[in-house]
């Protein structure tokens, strides 16, 4: 199934999200219709708030982010990109000097800023299974999951930019919330019914 994407202005966005126990019902059919969600609606990552649900859980693919080309244009072999999901996470070390990159998000459609986050991450979390990992990642995959664990925490790229640039974007984000908004994916608007 395909879910209808969670809109700037819902409070399930600006939310905490809770654990999710071992007897939580269809949990791989959940996970299978985020990335069903995610693809759909051409993205790299989808957190569980950004479906209406304040869970502990994302999907990412990194792939498309990996780049094949260098600074100058020269092909390169990519990095291989990461799919996984990851069940109750918890980033426990974020490292290096932060870098910026142009981030956008499948809730805010149209809005993209550079945002500074640590080049190297190293997350503790559970499979489907619920067996429990502690890996490292770095580049365009520590950004991604960066990201996605944000909007587990509460948190929108655009909590992450400066007071100025808040203010420069205020009145689109309004018109997002109000379903104002050109998406090529269906949205819900918090107060409305979804389109």
């Amino acid at each position: 199934m395909i879910f209808p994407i969670v809109a700037f202005g819902d409070p399930v966005l600006k939310t905490k999200t809770q654990e999710i126990p071992r007897d939580f019902p269809d949990l791989k059919k959940l996970v299978a219709d985020m990335y069903d969600t995610m693809y759909y609606a051409h993205g790299v990552g989808l957190a569980a708030p950004q479906i209406g649900k304040a869970i502990r859980l994302f999907v990412i693919d990194s792939a498309p982010m990996e780049d094949d080309e260098d600074e100058k244009g020269n092909p390169i072999t990519p990095k291989p990109g990461l799919k996984r999901a990851f069940i109750n996470p918890q980033i426990i070390a974020e490292e290096g000097e932060e870098w910026g990159f142009n981030e956008g998000c499948l809730s805010i459609p149209g809005i993209r800023e550079n945002v500074y986050r640590k080049p190297v991450i190293t997350i503790r979390y559970q499979d489907e299974d619920f067996n429990t990992f502690e890996e490292k990642f770095d580049g365009m995959t520590a950004r991604v999951i960066q990201h996605e664990y944000d909007h587990l925490e509460g948190v929108l790229f655009t909590d992450h930019l400066s007071p100025l640039k808040k203010r420069l974007i205020k009145g689109r984000l309004t018109k997002i919330s109000k379903g104002d908004v050109d998406a090529d994916y269906r949205m819900k608007f918090f107060g409305m019914k979804g389109r």
